[in-house]
């Protein structure tokens, strides 16, 4: 945790308790809920990075460089 971020988290802290709180408390449920989307993005990056690869194959075979 960097000092931006716990001086942030302090500040939440003592101004507005009850919200912090319940950030700290929501946050991996939130994560959760988040991480069949993170998941997929994985697999979509890869499945177009296969893709790019296999257009790319031609030309790198015949020695282009980029």
């Amino acid at each position: 945790m960097s000092f931006p971020t716990l001086l942030l988290w302090l500040l939440l802290a003592l101004v507005c308790w009850p919200l912090a709180l319940l950030a700290l408390l929501l946050w991996p449920v939130v994560w959760l809920l988040l991480l069949p989307f993170r998941i997929l993005g994985f697999a979509v990056g890869g499945g177009l990075a296969l893709i790019q690869a296999l257009f790319y194959l031609p030309a790198r075979l015949l020695g282009w460089r980029g």
